[in-house]
Formats: structure tokens, sequence, C-alpha cells
């Protein structure tokens, strides 16, 4: 069982998280587009994943859920015209954010919770994991579809370098 000081914390304090985060892309040159953006956006655009996995560790995994949560991520960003590279980049960075809180704040309240958080550390990374799945995944779709419709790219020819099979619902 997690501890409900982390849920409510996750959900509380999510613009915290977000914040922590930001300060983490502004440390990072590489990722051009999201530091083009203003920290208002980039703060309100991150500040979403915490209160999702603060749901996916009270209450467990659901994919459909969290498939869902990324894949429209994946697809923004495309339309935003980030490189996938970024995308994934900056979810490894909101990963960071909430591992170090976890390894710093919230185990130096008890022995108990040292323990705990080594525990879900894993829970967390598949959480992270699984959502750079599904960016990919949504990120790729929307390059397919745009692709197709805007490009004129045939299908043949789509199929020959997207393997992957696509959900392609509509947002």
């Amino acid at each position: 069982m997690v501890d409900s000081v982390l849920i409510d914390t996750l959900n509380i304090q999510a613009r915290d998280f977000a914040t922590r985060w930001k300060a983490l892309i502004r440390k990072s040159p590489q990722l051009k587009h999201y530091n083009s953006m203003d920290d208002e956006d980039l703060i309100e655009i991150n500040a979403k994943y915490y209160p999702l996995l603060a749901k996916t560790l009270d209450r467990g995994l659901d994919r459909n859920s969290v498939g869902d949560f990324f894949v429209k991520i994946g697809k923004a960003r495309e339309k935003a015209a980030f490189p996938v590279s970024e995308v994934i980049y900056g979810l490894n960075l909101a990963q960071q954010v909430v591992i170090g809180y976890m390894m710093t704040d919230f185990v130096l309240d008890s022995t108990v919770r040292m323990y705990q958080a080594m525990g879900i550390v894993n829970r967390v990374s598949e959480f992270f994991l699984l959502g750079c799945f599904y960016i990919t995944k949504g990120f790729l779709e929307a390059t397919y579809q745009e692709m197709s419709q805007n490009d004129k790219v045939s299908e043949e020819l789509l199929k020959k370098y997207f393997k992957d099979d696509f959900f392609f619902k509509n947002d």
C-alpha cells in the first residue's frame, strides 16, 4: 500500500512538482522547443502528470486511462512540432522529479517510508515507461495521419515505414 501522504502530495503539490520540472528543462539546452515556452505554459502542461500518477499509485495501473492520457500528449506535441526525442526526455525529467522527491523529502519522515519508497520507485518507473510507450504511439499516429492527409503520402509507403498499430482515435 502506498502512503497516503505521497498520494496527497502528488495531487496537492502538482504545480510544485511541475515547477521543479521546469527548472530541469531550463537547465537542458538541448530541449529547445520546451525552452521556447514561457514558464507558466511549461508548468501547466506538466502539472497534469502528477494527479494521474497519484491515482495510479493509489488504485493500481489502468492502462486505458494512462494510455489515453499519454497518446493525447504525443499527438499534441507532434502538432506543436516538437521532436519526439525532446518529448521523451521531458517525460524522463518528470520521472526524475518524482523519484528525487521520494528519495529526499518523502523518506526523511521515517524509516518505514524509506523502505516503502524503494518499492514505489518501481511503480513510478513503470508509469513513466508506459507513458513513453504511449507518447511515442500518439506522436507516430499523428505523424502518420498528417503525412497521409496533408502530404498525400501513399498508404503503401506509410505502411512501409510506420510498422506500428495505431488507435486512430479522434481527440
